[in-house]
Order: structure tokens, then sequence, then C-alpha cells
């Protein structure tokens, strides 16, 4: 099936993916000795996931990044117990993890209405602290999105992904004949006829070296990982960061991007991926693409041609190889039709997972002993 789209394109300059924010449960109330009265519990802070809310909107809305729940009430003689101290709700997207500032992973929001407490509140004054209240819990929080868009592009800097964006978008965000014009991830959307809507991050250039934080190395794979599925762009003329470093073929851009992912966590390798060889309008392109795809359908033993240090432990297989012109609108149509495709196919199969999953824990749960055994007579 071939379905037809429009993509609009918006760059986010100041585009958050995360955020630190200080967080303060509520002190508990004071107790009343004469009569044994109990404090109220301080109010305790929860992180809230729902739909429609961005990082962007939290750090706008509370510039000083500061919450801070209720405090207990404290005991009377017109209410012995006092009342537990106002819960304060911090409202994030859904898809988000939550960590301690020394990187201890506190929980994750997958879905809208998911709550995870960061915060408690103290205890009300009783006779075992001689009524006298706790404070409470006081911490620094990041939560950091774990998906930031369905297919993030990968490539070397002036491999064409802004100008590829471009494109398909008509917008025109930075471009220029020189490395590193994307610093930032930014985030657009194709929409097809349908209404169906596909999220893409123009992710900055790597650098060979990326996997050891060179250039923007860990910022960018941070980016990486936190995509459905990836698309390669490589210029089918090969890439040369400068003067003073090697010149590197179109398959060795592969095998160097396929590297540097290996090396800074093997598990993106398993991610869906698409390759786009781009700027297919310049000379010679046709009689480059021959020898690409022929090293592509025997990629072990052609890998085998280079220098070891460019050459991966694991090759990624990839979901489709499409020629594009980001100038000329060569296979573009084509190029959005297989990014639908490929997602969609990635989405059944989680389904499919899923619901097998859910189905055999269902069958842990069940006791042995609760299943009926039609037709035969239980052992006495």
């Amino acid at each position: 099936m071939v379905w037809t789209s429009r993509v609009c394109f918006r760059k986010y300059g100041n585009f958050v993916d995360n955020i630190r924010l200080y967080v303060r449960g509520g002190s508990g109330g004071m107790g009343l000795p004469r009569l044994g009265g109990l404090g109220g519990n301080g109010g305790d802070i929860w992180v809230v996931a729902k739909k429609g809310i961005t990082l962007k909107q939290i750090k706008d809305k509370h510039p000083n990044k500061r919450f801070t729940a209720g405090v207990g009430s404290n005991s009377s003689i017109h209410a012995l117990r006092g009342a537990k101290g106002e819960d304060s709700q911090v409202f994030a997207p859904v898809g988000i993890s939550v960590t301690t500032d020394n990187g201890r992973i506190l929980g994750e929001l997958n879905c809208e209405g998911d709550n995870l407490l960061v915060a408690k509140g103290g205890h009300g004054g009783s006779l075992h602290s001689g009524f006298l209240p706790s404070k409470g819990q006081t911490r620094q929080i990041r939560l950091d999105l774990k998906l930031i868009a369905d297919l993030g592009l990968v490539g070397f800097p002036n491999a064409g992904k802004s100008s590829l964006l471009t494109a398909l978008s008509h917008a025109k965000p930075r471009i220029a004949s020189y490395p590193f014009t994307t610093l930032r991830p930014e985030i657009g959307k194709v929409m097809y006829d349908d209404h169906k809507q596909v999220s893409v991050a123009d992710l900055p250039g790597l650098i060979e070296g990326a996997h050891v934080n060179k250039g923007m190395g860990h910022k960018f794979l941070k980016h990486v990982e936190r995509t459905n599925q990836l698309m390669f762009v490589v210029d089918i003329c090969g890439f040369q960061l400068a003067s003073n470093t090697p010149f590197r073929s179109a398959f060795e851009t592969v095998l160097l991007l396929n590297k540097e992912l290996e090396l800074y966590n093997e598990e993106l390798l398993g991610k869906p991926a698409i390759l786009v060889i781009n700027k297919m309008d310049l000379p010679e392109a046709q009689g480059r693409l021959r020898e690409l795809e022929t090293h592509l359908e025997n990629q072990e033993e052609s890998s085998h041609l280079f220098h070891e240090d460019v050459i991966p432990k694991s090759l990624m297989r990839f979901t489709h190889v499409v020629p594009v012109s980001a100038t000329t609108g060569l296979g573009l149509p084509l190029l959005k039709s297989l990014i639908r495709q490929s997602l969609e196919e990635q989405n059944i199969i989680e389904t499919d997972g899923q619901r097998s999953e859910r189905l055999l824990k269902l069958r842990r749960e069940i006791p042995t002993s609760s299943i009926p055994s039609w037709g035969f007579s239980q052992p006495t």
C-alpha cells in the first residue's frame, strides 16, 4: 500500500528533552502531648503522566522548578488527629523516566495516569516522636523523555539530513556546507492523508569517536536511544570531516556509523533501521550506488576489505535501502511510504509480543489446582 503524505517540519530551537526539579514533601503537623493527639502527615509529591504535556511547558510554567507539598495540620482539642497536608502533583509527558541526581532510576511513566511518588511527606508528631513532627523528604530529580520521536536520522555531518527534511517539508532549517549545522534535535511531523502522524528527529551529526564523547558524543547517542527506529543517511559520494582526516566511502560510512552505535550501546543495533542513500543527483552517483549495493549484499566479505578500526562486531541489517535526492525529490514518495510501513510492521510485532507476554503472565498466576481436568477424575 502506498500512502500519500504531507510533511510539516518545525524547528524547535529550545526543544527540551530533560529537566531537573527540586521536590520537597510537606512537614508533619505537631502532636498534642496532653491529649495524645497525632499531628497530620505532610503531603507527598507525585509525578503524574498526562497526554499533551511537554517538559518545556513545565519549564515555562515553573521557572524556578521547585515543587513543595502542603504541611500536615497540628493536632488540637477540636481535631485530635491532624489532617494530612495537601499532595502536590507534577504533570509530565507520557513516556518519561524519573531518576535522582546520581542516576538511580526511581521509575518510569509509560501510560497516561501512571504516577510515581518522588518525595514523601514527613510524619506528624506522635507519642513515639515526643509529639514532634518530622520534615518531608527533599531531593533533586530528573525527568527524561524516553522517546523523542518515532524515527531518528543518523549520519555524519553534511550527510544531508537537514536537506532531506527540507525537501520533505519545504521548511528552511539552517543548512550550510560545513559540519555541525544541527546542534540539537529538531522534530518534524510527517502527516498522511488519513491523519496518521509520524515524528522524525533530525539529530546532531556524529563524528568518529562519538562513543568516547568526542564532538557531541554521548549527547547525540542519548537521543538515538530515544527513537523507535533509525534512519541512516549517507552521502553516496562518501564523507571527509576535515583535510587532516581520512576520506570514507559510502560503505565505510555505513560501517563507521554502525560501529559508533555498537561501541556506545550494542542494543541500539536491535532497532529497525532504514538506510537512505542521499545526493543521487550528483555525477557518478549511479555507479557508486551499484558499488555500494554490491558491498551491502555481501557485508561480511566486503567489510574485510577495510581497516579493522572501522569494522563493527555485529553488522546492522536494514529493512529498506532507499536512494534519494533531497535536491530533485528523487525517491522521496517511496521513502515516506516505507517509513510508515516499517513503523506499522514494528507495532504489529510489539503488540503480538505484549499479548503473548500478558498471556504467559496470566498462566503463571493461575494455580494449577484451579485448572479443571475435563473428563478426568481428580487423584485422591
